[in-house]
């Protein structure tokens, strides 16, 4: 049995349980009740979680010389701890937590998702040499499933699920406890490799893309569709669509025997020599990018980077902000869907992060292959159309029009960065460098987040407690709309920069 493949099924049930940081809404309310403070200081609660992201490197350098079981365990252990005080604390166990031991607290359990997808990334692409951007696509791609699943046993192990207190208990012992139980299961698969594997394994990813399919069809229908089926029966389809990923080794075998049986079975030693493969790949003998293992230090010091970290700020992260202020914006327009509006985004979110896959697998073997840096580009700039045309349309219609497109691109480029990382910079380093890189996403969050927030606040008329109407917004998002401009240049640049490189190598 083709056991490389429990790798990447593992890193599937990582990723649907790695998105704690969206459930902040589901009890930010009661924290700000009980340690009574401002809308300003629950904001940066919030900053807090993506705040964590820039230790992220430090999941990288762990990776690189521990055992990844044990980066598993200490990233969910983090995560258990930042939570679990929390938790108690909202329960009266513990009877007194400041703000800022809040804010550290909240921190923590941010940066223990980076842990949790370092190993999602590295299980990918070291069992997958030759498909990396299929692998690790398809996996990433179940982040998007995460808020479906916290909120589904919510509604179904709350005593009442419907009280803000009970809620937010509810939310931070699952944030703390499912991760943990998770990255327990998951442990002992992250040992099965077998980075021999040429471009042939069909059947698997064929078995893997129809499951991930379906799957986000069943979250997507049951998000929009309010009773279509009670919250015991969804969690019950979750959890069968999740286990289902176990199939795939054995229709990977299936496959092979029935290939080597019809005798289609075709070697290409050429095409096999040219990916440079395996063990050489992994240890950095070969690179498809600009030609050399660049090492975090070096890396921060190329231009390519700079103008790597900023297609990625005006791209994925100002898709992330614009997503997090979702439930604002919509509010500030007259729009009460909002539930229905975020469930919108989120799968299309899902389904923007396996787009890249789904070309990647069914096109590699045309004869001209786009570079990573010209497909972030190209996803970018529709996000600027997206935003331009809440400025001008005040109708719901552009509002979930913009938010689809904003969902399927910003997943897209979060997708296609795993890939650019490697390309540009090597696979050796790829823990510590792309960790570095996504510490953009903090700092975006932080500069757009609270850009928006001072342009809403000054939308408002005297009196007022909240901004209405399209003016909260029209500047801000008119200046992201020019941000994903840039964003799309500058991938322009990048991709002929890097050209240059490959070319004098």
């Amino acid at each position: 049995m083709p056991l490389h493949w429990l790798g990447l099924v593992a890193a599937v049930w990582l990723q649907s349980i790695n998105g704690t940081n969206s459930n902040f809404p589901a009890y930010s309310s009661e924290l700000k009740r009980i340690l009574s403070i401002s809308q300003l200081q629950l904001n940066n609660l919030a900053f807090a979680s993506d705040a964590g992201k820039l230790l992220g490197w430090v999941s990288g350098v762990a990776a690189a010389r521990l055992p990844l079981w044990l980066v598993l365990l200490i990233g969910s252990a983090l995560g258990a701890a930042g939570y679990g005080v929390q938790f108690l604390f909202l329960t009266g166990r513990i009877h007194s937590l400041s703000y800022w031991q809040v804010f550290s607290l909240t921190v923590v359990a941010g940066n223990s998702i980076c842990w949790i997808n370092t190993v999602s990334y590295i299980l990918a692409i070291r069992n997958f040499p030759l498909d990396r951007q299929i692998a690790v696509g398809i996996s990433t791609s179940y982040v998007g499933l995460s808020a479906k699943i916290y909120t589904t046993v919510v509604e179904v192990a709350a005593a009442s699920p419907s009280a803000p207190l009970e809620r937010a208990k509810a939310f931070l012992l699952l944030n703390a406890a499912l991760p943990l139980l998770v990255c327990v299961a998951a442990a002992p698969l992250t040992g099965y490799a077998d980075v021999g594997k040429s471009r042939r394994l069909v059947a698997g990813f064929v078995t893997l893309f129809v499951i991930t399919a379906v799957t986000g069809g069943f979250a997507v229908i049951t998000s929009l569709i309010p009773r279509v089926l009670s919250p015991p029966a969804i969690l019950i389809g979750l959890v069968v669509f999740l286990v289902l990923p176990l199939v795939t080794p054995a229709a990977e075998e299936i496959g092979e025997a029935v290939q080597q049986k019809c005798l289609i079975v075709v070697h290409d030693e050429e095409s096999l020599k040219r990916g440079g493969l395996a063990g050489k790949d992994g240890e950095g003998s070969r690179n498809d990018g600009i030609g050399e293992e660049i090492p975090p230090l070096l890396m921060l010091r190329r231009a390519e980077f700079w103008l790597y970290f900023l297609v990625y700020l005006f791209g994925a992260t100002l898709g992330l902000v614009y997503l997090n202020n979702l439930g604002q914006i919509a509010e500030s327009r007259g729009s009460f869907g909002i539930s229905s509006l975020v469930s919108l985004a989120s799968a299309f979110s899902f389904f923007g992060r396996l787009l890249p896959s789904l070309l990647d697998y069914f096109f590699s073997k045309s004869t001209y292959t786009m570079s990573t840096s010209i497909a972030m580009g190209l996803m970018t700039a529709p996000m600027s159309g997206a935003f331009f045309l809440l400025v001008i349309s005040k109708q719901d219609f552009a509002l979930y029009t913009s938010s689809a497109i904003v969902g399927i691109c910003s997943g897209a480029v979060t997708s296609i960065s795993i890939s650019a990382t490697r390309e540009l910079f090597g696979t050796i380093n790829f823990g510590v460098n792309h960790n570095i890189l996504v510490s953009n996403i903090p700092i975006g969050s932080f500069l757009f987040g609270d850009f928006a927030a001072l342009l809403y606040k000054n939308g408002r008329v005297d009196g007022e407690e909240n901004c209405v109407g399209n003016r909260c917004y029209q500047t801000t998002l008119l200046i992201w709309g020019c941000l994903c401009v840039l964003g799309s240049l500058l991938a322009l640049v990048l991709h002929v920069k890097t050209k240059k490189l490959r070319g004098h190598k």
